[in-house]
């Protein structure tokens, strides 16, 4: 086990809701002030607060957004020259989408395992909202805004800690999910207003034959290495998706109260949903100090992530 812990969290939800069939979502209204950048630095200021920390206890930054605020230089970049300007703290981005948060805790808690670094403060944030098709129903009604952000130590206890991670990519997924203009594949250059490579892109019926075919397999060979099974774990986390996600859960055998489910709430946050879940599930008392919580989603890619830890 890589012994770290969750020493604060914070989040940042727009007041701002649209409601789809009952179901709400959170997001930045035309003309707002408000943008991806600043709901970042409000959750990662929270997330201090809640650590009582301050940046310079800080030795790392980590932006785990799907979509990045501009392609040069990189998020974490951006969010630093709000919160640690003058200072020389590293800043990196580490990108698996939706589930990026989940790949970078993996990765983080190794070097932190490993003395590289001692804190770091991990920070998702997306606007959504500004790359849907209105003309893409699904997605249209899916999607809300937000950002979440924790801050990872050594553990103290020697409990607390990640226990198994794994990844895994099917590239036959790979333009299920896309947006595909903006950078080189669709030059900027060649933007016309309007045009549908600019605009965020799902086949929802695909992904989630995909993920039916795939996933369940992959769920099991995570039980056959990490030693643990559904009835060892007290929380899932998983990715909130889609409405589908119930049926996803009873697919993989995960019974209804086992799981953690806001999608009528706030939706799909992107690579937010992970993080945001994770804290809604410790402020409601869902998750509690020792509980074995597995984070668990699947991503663009089409990429598919599970991590075992001890909160």
């Amino acid at each position: 086990m890589r012994n770290i812990e969750i020493t604060g969290y914070g989040y940042y939800i727009p007041e701002n809701t649209v409601e789809f069939r009952g179901q709400v979502r959170h997001r930045i209204p035309q003309g707002s002030s408000e943008n991806q950048l600043s709901m970042a630095v409000k959750a990662a200021q929270r997330a201090l607060e809640n650590a009582s920390l301050s940046i310079n206890d800080i030795d790392c930054i980590v932006s785990t957004s799907a979509v990045g605020i501009q392609p040069i230089p990189c998020t974490a970049a951006l969010i630093h020259e709000q919160i640690a300007k003058g200072t020389s703290i590293p800043a990196m981005d580490i990108n698996t989408t939706c589930t990026s948060f989940v790949s970078a805790l993996d990765v983080m808690s190794y070097l932190i395992e490993a003395g590289r670094y001692n804190r770091v403060l991990m920070v998702a944030s997306e606007m959504a909202s500004g790359g849907l098709n209105p003309n893409q129903k699904e997605s249209y009604e899916l999607f809300g805004d937000g950002a979440a952000a924790v801050v990872i130590s050594k553990s103290s206890d020697g409990v607390s800690g990640v226990i198994y991670g794994m990844q895994n990519t099917w590239s036959e997924g790979a333009h299920d999910t896309e947006i595909r203009g903006g950078l080189t594949g669709y030059l900027p250059k060649n933007y016309v207003e309007g045009s549908e490579e600019y605009y965020f892109d799902m086949k929802g019926l695909r992904i989630l034959k995909l993920v039916g075919r795939k996933v369940p397999k992959m769920f099991d060979e995570f039980k056959e290495k990490s030693g643990y099974s559904v009835t060892d774990v007290d929380v899932i986390v998983p990715h909130q998706a889609s409405k589908a996600l119930g049926m996803i859960m009873h697919h993989l055998g995960i019974p209804e109260g086992k799981y953690i489910n806001i999608v009528p709430q706030y939706g799909n946050m992107v690579s937010v949903a992970i993080p945001h879940a994770l804290i809604w599930g410790i402020e409601n008392g869902k998750i509690r100090k020792g509980d074995l919580v597995l984070l668990l989603g699947t991503a663009a890619g089409l990429t598919a992530n599970m991590l075992l830890l001890r909160y």
